[in-house]
């Protein structure tokens, strides 16, 4: 048995609890208080951390949880803490015995110039790199890494498991829905998520699939897409990359 469950923190991130009913890993604890409270209810012994970036919302909580459980860390370097801290740049893999565990790690700069994903047992953990409806701001890297970046996860098999950190999925779609009116899938899948919502539920997980095609940030090659972020410029788009940075920049500034 292997099960993912959200632990909310803050005022809208998730971390994510993977566990076997004994042995836990965390993905992202930035806030130690709501992590150390589900593992007691669950009963669960915390074995790793795994960490996809730097910010504080993510990593805040990691030194408090593994200073308490000797729980082995894994992230980019400037995320050290632990006493057993393991540094990953992307192209590594994370196995585990307990739980069983095994993980690919990605290298996704954009959101920062050394942002980790780690994919496997059908699951995606991105961080602040893809959400659902949308993607991360940059604050260090550039429009052409984060459009790799995200190209890269728009690869990964349709049914996978898009587990990203923030519950911003509402907002996205709003914005997502002025770029393509006329999506249909996208009309729906905003109906679905603010149902959830109003139950009090996560919109997450996502799937890859549903991302491509919903997500402006994934359909940069999409006619209407290319129309739109065309006019929110001011200019005719033909690059891929040239239609990402005008969506990138729209969202920004877009407040309805």
């Amino acid at each position: 048995m292997r099960a993912i469950i959200p632990i909310p923190a803050f005022s809208d991130n998730y971390i994510w609890l993977i566990h076997d009913g004994r042995h836990a890993v965390l993905v992202d604890p930035g806030d130690a208080t709501p992590a150390f409270a589900a593992l007691a209810a669950l009963r669960l012994e915390l074995r790793a951390i795994l960490l996809t970036h730097h910010h504080p919302d993510h990593v805040g909580g990691a030194a408090e949880l593994a200073a308490a459980t000797g729980a082995a860390v894994y992230g980019p370097s400037r995320t050290a803490c632990g006493t057993t801290f393991h540094t990953l740049a992307g192209d590594e893999r994370v196995v585990l015995g307990t739980p069983e565990l095994a993980l690919e790690v990605l290298a996704v700069p954009g959101h920062t110039r050394d942002h980790l994903a780690y994919y496997g047992i059908g699951a995606l953990f991105c961080g602040d790199t893809l959400f659902a409806g949308g993607c991360g701001r940059l604050f260090e890297g550039s429009p052409a890494q984060m459009f790799s970046s995200l190209q890269r996860l728009a690869r990964l098999p349709h049914d996978t498991l898009v587990f990203c950190a923030h519950e911003y999925t509402l907002a996205n779609l709003r914005f997502a829905c002025r770029v393509e009116p006329e999506n249909a899938a996208l009309a729906a899948r905003e109906m679905a998520e603010r149902a959830k919502r109003e139950r009090a539920l996560p919109t997450l997980p996502s799937t890859i699939g549903l991302e491509r095609a919903t997500n402006p940030f994934l359909r940069c090659q999409e006619p209407a897409v290319i129309a739109a972020a065309g006019t929110a410029a001011g200019q005719r788009l033909e690059e891929p990359v040239a239609v990402f940075t005008a969506l990138r920049a729209w969202k920004d500034r877009f407040t309805e």
